[in-house]
This record gives C-alpha cells, sequence and structure tokens, in this order.
C-alpha cells in the first residue's frame, strides 16, 4: 500500500524533526499531500495515527491534520496556468494509478487545455511533505 509507506515516512520524520528541534512532546502534525498523488487523504491521515508509536509519549494525543495542495501546471509552449480539473483530469484507472504511483507521468496523460500542449511544468501539487510539527 503505498499510503501506508508514505504514512511511515511522514512518521520518522516528525519525530526526527521534533527530537532535533528539542521537543518533547508533539501536539501538532501538519501534513500537505500534492493532488497529484492521488492519496485518499482520511485514509492517509489513520495510518499516521496509526503508524505513531503507542509507547511513545510524546505523541500521546498529537493532533494529525493531512492538508492537500492543489495541482497547479504552466504550460510551457503558451504560457497558461492551470489546475487539474481544467485538464479534465487523467482518464481511465490506468492513467489514475501512473499518476499516483508516479506523478511525473502527468505529462503523458494530460494536455494544457488552452493549447493542448503535453509540455508544462508542474509547479505545485505533487509530493508529500510535512508542513509543520508543534509542540512543547
Amino acid at each position: 500500500m503505498h499510503e501506508l509507506a508514505l504514512a511511515e515516512a511522514v512518521v520518522t520524520a516528525a519525530l526526527e524533526t521534533a527530537r532535533s528541534n528539542g521537543l518533547t512532546r508533539i501536539t501538532r502534525i501538519e501534513v500537505r499531500v500534492g493532488e497529484l498523488q492521488q492519496i485518499e487523504n482520511d485514509a492517509f491521515e489513520l495510518a499516521i495515527r496509526e503508524l505513531l508509536p503507542p509507547g511513545e509519549p510524546s505523541v500521546a494525543g498529537a493532533v494529525v491534520e493531512v492538508r492537500p495542495d492543489a495541482a497547479v501546471f504552466r504550460c510551457r509552449a503558451c504560457g497558461a496556468a492551470f489546475g487539474l480539473s481544467e485538464t479534465g483530469g487523467p482518464q481511465g484507472d490506468d492513467a489514475s494509478e501512473a499518476i499516483h504511483f508516479i506523478p511525473e507521468l502527468a505529462h503523458a496523460f494530460l494536455r494544457c487545455p488552452s493549447c493542448q500542449s503535453p509540455d508544462f511544468e508542474v509547479t505545485a501539487g505533487r509530493g508529500v511533505r510535512l508542513e509543520a510539527i508543534e509542540g512543547d
């Protein structure tokens, strides 16, 4: 399960970041998930919560927030900026799955809605990142 591997990486990064910043307790973890990852945010949030070490008092009661990061593209041919919904999105299960596992494959399945070019830059909405950790 792709989401589980990502959740493990988030938990590891959160614990390491807390330790390196001298936090003895984590109260909030915020994660941003790019739209191109096509992750079910509720399931991903649940996976993060389940992977927080139960014997680790520093994470007991921590709030986990998973927030979407909308995909934004810029066409290299005509300069238009556009979102995933403007392209009609990936067509079919194979295209959706390919983009889910390798977001860079978006170029093979999407076109600029203004000029139909497949030559565009992804300026936002890919990857998973630890946005914030709060604690004391």
